[in-house]
């Protein structure tokens, strides 16, 4: 089961190693467009065409309707593959509460209530595999994505906290920190600062197939937690937790670096389609 593609055609490698698939998202006509691009990339001998539910975390009280759709669609789900993500970027003071709410449904409280509505069928069976892919900025946050890093720590601390709870269930919970996923290059020049280094996407970033591949490797390890960044990220992740004084200066001062405010996303990752 997957929400919200960030990567649609790398997880078509992830697919072929599942008989039996849910695509889930909010938008009909995509999913359709998806499900066909991965039928005709499979070996029909080997896998099944999917299953398609929609789901929008925008309205919380269709919820319990999906839970029971997605049920239906083949009895169990066994993987569940968390890919809901929305991103704002503001400074604290202009992002709206109607904002707030909107991103803390999508990248909080829509995940928790999937994997909630879905935990009792694989606890019964006592086996199952929840993945979330989550943002580096469960781990970091950067200036102008409060709402979004909330929103990133807060549904990190959520499965950290589900992966002990349900381990004597035989239910294993894997979290894939990633930064961004890189895109065609823009095009466009971004000015020297101290953020420039972080605007390099070929440095910073990782490709969608990295990405799947680093999926597919969980599906068969479940290991519990992969950082998918390079050295400058996890240095950053380090240098929060052992120099939290450097790291505070380093971000004010990007701050307020003029050039710096539109360089500042270096760590995030992808926008939402």
């Amino acid at each position: 089961m997957l929400l919200k593609m960030i990567f649609p055609l790398a997880f078509s490698r992830v697919w072929t190693q599942l008989q039996f698939f849910i695509l889930c998202g909010k938008t009909w006509e995509k999913l359709e467009g998806f499900a066909d691009n991965l039928t005709s990339a499979a070996d029909p001998k080997l896998t099944f065409p999917p299953k398609l539910v929609l789901v929008d975390f925008g309205d919380m009280n269709s919820m319990p309707d999906v839970i029971v759709e997605t049920l239906e669609c083949y009895g169990c789900v066994d993987v569940l593959i968390l890919n809901s993500s929305l991103k704002v970027k503001a400074p604290v003071q202009s992002t709206s509460l109607k904002m707030d709410k909107l991103v803390m449904d999508n990248n909080y409280f829509g995940p928790i209530t999937v994997a909630k509505g879905l935990l009792p069928s694989m606890m019964s069976r006592r086996t199952g595999h929840v993945i979330l892919v989550n943002s580096i900025q469960g781990k970091l946050a950067m200036p102008f994505r409060a709402t979004y890093a909330a929103s990133k720590h807060a549904v990190q601390a959520f499965f950290d906290c589900l992966r002990a709870e349900v381990q004597e269930y035989g239910i294993s919970v894997s979290t894939v920190n990633h930064t961004f996923i890189i895109s065609p290059p823009p095009g466009e020049k971004t000015k020297k600062s101290i953020w420039s280094i972080f605007s390099k996407q070929k440095v910073m970033g990782i490709t969608p197939a990295e990405a799947a591949s680093e999926i597919l490797k969980i599906l068969n390890s479940k290991k519990r937690e992969v950082v998918m960044a390079h050295s400058l990220p996890k240095m950053a992740i380090y240098a929060r937790s052992l120099f939290p004084n450097v790291f505070f200066a380093v971000m004010a001062a990007g701050v307020n670096n003029a050039a710096g405010v539109n360089n500042i996303a270096a760590l995030a990752d992808s926008e939402e389609p």
